[in-house]
């Protein structure tokens, strides 16, 4: 196991390896916004973050489709304002 620093935060290699995994979701969309977000932006994450990244992975692909591409909001705060920096990272014109 590895692990390396990027700023201030120690982010494990094999950690950061299951988020990508898990990001390779069942729809092509999703992939495109998730999988670039995971390996630019996750090992930035601070923990509260990676968290809420971790439970966003447990949803269904449905819910993400909308989220992400339907523009609507998860009801969970938490999962919202990953679901926002997500999109701030993918469309930072719609900030």
């Amino acid at each position: 196991m590895f692990a390396y620093r990027m700023g201030a935060v120690m982010l494990d290699t094999e950690e950061h390896n299951r988020m990508r995994w898990a990001s390779r979701r069942g729809m092509l969309e999703l992939d495109l916004v998730l999988e670039p977000f995971v390996n630019q932006c996750y090992p930035q994450l601070d923990a509260i973050d990676r968290e809420r990244y971790r439970q966003l992975m447990l949803c269904e692909d449905q819910e993400l489709f909308g989220w992400f591409l339907s523009r609507e909001m998860p009801d969970d705060p938490e999962l919202a304002a990953i679901v926002r920096s997500i999109l701030t990272f993918t469309r930072p014109d719609l900030d």
